[in-house]
């Protein structure tokens, strides 16, 4: 554990906590500061590897912060340290930090009982409203949005009252601030649905639900489909209180 770890640790214990499990330093190091910036009041414990996760044992954990960089979400490495975790803190949500998005990592992640998949490429204001997100008792994986996430049974796996409050939100935004016929698309988006689908459930060409999308992209400085669903949350999460209720 890092010495600035140990400081919180002594200052503040009954705090609430997050764990960042990370083995560079400078990657480390530069989620720690932005957290601790973030939720001020809460202690950030930085370990290098689950090996040291005896030392916040007592710690309030509210959150768990684990590298995936360098390792598949199938490795014996990585499931080693979720049963690491779930021995020491079975209540803590654990988020993962990706080099990549991808979809296929981000749906067996889901599987897996993880609740957010970061990618370093995520805008840092998108990473901070994923981060409430998930602290409200949500999911954050912007790599599913506009991917078909549906099980074997043909069925969207149920969402819990937080991330049913934030769609609600999230869509109000959408009647606000687009048109009635741009918001229908970002509805349609929100649940995961193509171009093609979305076409053919408005009765529209593929190349308006393009143009259409391309505005939408605008409005929001989105560059892709996943960016603007995940600006979308952002700007509901936005007024949300990351600490205890």
């Amino acid at each position: 554990m890092s010495d600035s770890a140990k400081t919180k640790r002594r200052t503040g214990r009954n705090a609430p906590t997050v764990i960042i499990i990370e083995h560079s330093t400078l990657a480390r190091t530069t989620v720690v500061k932005l957290l601790e910036r973030e939720l001020a009041g809460w202690n950030v414990i930085d370990l290098i590897s689950t090996e040291s996760l005896d030392r916040a044992l007592g710690a309030e954990v509210r959150l768990i912060v684990l590298d995936l960089v360098g390792r598949g979400i199938e490795s014996i490495s990585l499931r080693d340290d979720l049963a690491a975790i779930a021995a020491r803190f079975p209540e803590a949500p654990i988020t993962l930090l990706s080099g990549a998005d991808d979809v296929v990592v981000a749906r067996q992640a889901l599987k897996m009982g993880i609740r957010g998949l970061f990618s370093t490429s995520l805008a840092v204001d998108i990473a901070l409203a994923g981060l409430r997100l998930v602290l409200a008792g949500g999911t954050f994986f912007p790599q599913l949005l506009g991917a078909d996430t549906t099980g074997s049974n043909g069925h969207r796996p149920a969402r819990n009252e937080a991330e049913k409050r934030l769609d609600d939100r999230t869509q109000y935004l959408a009647i606000a601030d687009f048109t009635p016929r741009e918001a229908d698309i970002l509805a349609e988006l929100q649940s995961g649905c193509s171009n093609k689908v979305i076409a053919g459930k408005l009765n529209l060409s593929g190349h308006t639900v393009k143009m259409h999308l391309q505005h939408i992209m605008r409005k929001l400085q989105a560059q892709n489909r996943t960016e603007v669903v995940a600006r979308l949350i952002q700007r509901a999460a936005g007024g949300q209180d990351a600490s205890p209720g």
